[in-house]
């Protein structure tokens, strides 16, 4: 119990570095689109599937929080999270990178309404479902309607892609592997309540709900 205590007491610390970081340099969403030629190839590409640690379709990131993808990103580079190839990427971005990069895919695509829409479950869950979310009580930190975060480092999580957040839930399990794996003490301990067969239940009706997240395809990908 100790040694949790402990891990999510520095995680909070980490956590209040970036949320400074991110207050002190301001992105520029103009800039953020000049840079993003290494993020297109995968996240510009509607159902474009990666294959490592598996095949799933990559996240879709726009409209998701700035604070969140610095937040990733910086995680990325660091190595909490493990994945070669964002490790890399990562790796090449400055602080005023990584916020531009944020402004600019938090505001990419977004249409007038798409938060109303969000508010507006697609399907309540049923009694299974019910039971498997209030087991780590989800809501409590990602929203009542997983859309809208209580802090925006949190990830929207209404609309993703099932398999993509099937496999990040999974890496919050997966310990003492050189590169699969995330390094976050509250998720992972969330996480390990639940069987895979259960994440995937879990990752299917969040996946189902109104949400304001989506890919941007880019001309060159049209």
């Amino acid at each position: 119990m100790n040694k949790l205590l402990i891990k999510i007491s520095a995680l909070v610390v980490s956590l209040v570095t970036i949320s400074a970081l991110a207050q002190d340099i301001k992105g520029d969403a103009k800039a953020g689109e000049s840079k993003n030629a290494m993020c297109v190839g995968c996240h510009g590409i509607k159902g474009y599937q990666a294959s490592f640690p598996e095949v799933y379709k990559v996240p879709m990131i726009s409209g998701q929080s700035a604070k969140y993808i610095v937040s990733s990103l910086n995680a990325y580079k660091k190595g909490e999270r493990k994945h070669p190839s964002m490790r890399g990427i990562s790796e090449t971005l400055s602080d005023q990178d990584m916020a531009d990069l944020a402004a600019y895919y938090s505001t990419s695509g977004v249409v007038a309404g798409a938060q109303q829409l969000a508010d507006k479950p697609t399907k309540e869950p049923g009694e299974k479902v019910q039971a498997l979310l209030a087991k780590a009580n989800c809501s409590s930190c990602h929203g009542s309607n997983f859309s809208k975060p209580i802090d925006p480092s949190y990830p929207k999580l209404a609309g993703q892609h099932a398999d993509y957040l099937l496999v990040a839930l999974k890496s919050y399990k997966t310990e003492n592997n050189a590169k699969v794996g995330r390094g976050n003490a509250i998720m992972a301990s969330m996480a390990k309540q639940y069987t895979n067969a259960e994440l995937k239940v879990l990752a299917g009706y969040l996946s189902s709900l109104n949400g304001e997240l989506k890919t941007v395809s880019q001309s060159q990908f049209r």
